[in-house]
């Protein structure tokens, strides 16, 4: 497969594996990669883990790594700075499902390791002062029309 790779890191090797189903659901062609668990199938990050599925997810465009907790995240910086080519690869900070698969179709659909870095951030809802939903503040052009064509019904 060619294109941007996906790296999910999750503290679970069965949370990882769901969320790679998941993404490659919606976008077959991509290579998505799961760093779950510890190597005995306990809870926990392995470092030496996600360095490998990195370097399985890269054909050459890039790598975006997507994580489930704090600790996740910095196993996934770590592994992205020891790559010989540190800017081969980012860490998103993003829910972990809906990112994976916002990152997954912007790859299926041949955006470049910034433009699927940026998707899981385009699908975040930015609540309004209340999290009550109808507080919801549309965050693109096109969520701002839905939202305005629903309230003049």
């Amino acid at each position: 497969m060619t294109g941007v790779g996906l790296v999910i890191v999750s503290h679970s090797a069965t949370l990882a594996s769901g969320v790679v189903e998941v993404a490659a659901q919606m976008a077959p062609d991509v290579t998505v990669r799961a760093a779950g668990g510890l190597p005995d199938g306990g809870i926990g990050t392995d470092f030496e883990a996600v360095l490998a599925a990195v370097t399985e997810a890269d054909s050459g465009s890039g790598v975006v790594l997507l994580y489930d907790l704090g600790s996740a995240q910095m196993t996934a910086e770590l592994a992205v700075e020891s790559l010989a080519d540190p800017g081969s690869a980012v860490v998103v900070d993003a829910p972990l499902v809906e990112g994976a698969v916002a990152a997954a179709v912007a790859a299926q659909g041949g955006g470049d390791r910034g433009a699927v870095a940026d998707a899981p951030a385009w699908r975040a809802v930015r609540p309004g002062p209340r999290t009550h939903p109808q507080t919801l503040q549309p965050t693109t052009p096109q969520a701002v029309r839905m939202v305005r064509g629903r309230r003049s019904r």
